[in-house]
């Protein structure tokens, strides 16, 4: 993908810089930067980027950061939102997928191990993809809120679910869990099996299964 164009938003001027030398050097046009909460809203609403790249570690832009993600995921819908945290930030999370995952993501740094993850994140999300650390799924979604039926899958399976939920293909959970995509199969199926999800065709039994992952509780038919 080319031409995709971001704005990037970091309270740190040197962490600002460095976004943004990796960002052009993988061929984005980045279209402005930002310091803090407002200054986010201002360019993104003049520049209206593919991307919104927002680093939640300095206090400038995460204590704000709640009002600029539901607004720009509320008023700005067409622009992606890409949120870089050093540790899960709940209300960051929720603000960020209460109007869908579409367009989303929210990485962890610790977790982002090489310059190819990122740089993959913010392509996947101006596609409208959704990028979502699964610990941000686990702790928005935690086995303490599990109904009977989804606490019957293994914890392999709830892996596995957790990824689906984090909108990633059988292909993408089988590279990122070290498996065979064909074991990745079973695992879907059993998923099916046990929510008792059987009639629905692939795209919306995947959904299905999300959505009872997300309420804790067994799904409703479609």
């Amino acid at each position: 993908m080319t031409g995709v164009r971001v704005v990037v938003a970091a309270g740190s001027a040197l962490r600002r810089a460095a976004l943004v030398r990796l960002l052009q050097d993988a061929g984005f046009e980045v279209a402005g930067q930002a310091g803090d909460a407002d200054d986010v809203l201002r360019k993104v609403r003049a520049h209206r980027p593919d991307v919104a790249i927002v680093e939640l570690s300095e206090p400038h832009i995460g204590d704000e950061c709640v009002r600029v993600v539901r607004v720009i995921r509320s008023e700005l819908r067409a622009v992606g939102l890409l949120l870089i945290s050093r540790q899960v930030e709940a209300a960051h999370a929720a603000a960020l997928l209460e109007n869908g995952a579409e367009g989303a993501g929210y990485l962890l740094e610790r977790r982002v191990t090489g310059v190819s993850r990122f740089i993959e994140a913010v392509r996947e999300i101006a596609a409208h993809g959704s990028v979502l650390d699964t610990e941000v799924v686990t702790r928005l979604f935690g086995r303490e809120r599990l109904d009977p039926v989804i606490g019957e899958l293994t914890d392999r399976d709830r892996e596995v679910l957790a990824q689906m939920a984090a909108g990633a293909s059988n292909r993408g959970i089988a590279r990122r869990m070290f498996l065979s995509e064909r074991a990745i199969e079973r695992h879907v199926t059993n998923i099916f099996d046990t929510l008792g999800i059987t009639t629905a065709g692939e795209a919306n039994r995947r959904v299905l299964a999300v959505l009872a992952y997300l309420r804790g509780g067994a799904p409703e038919r479609i």
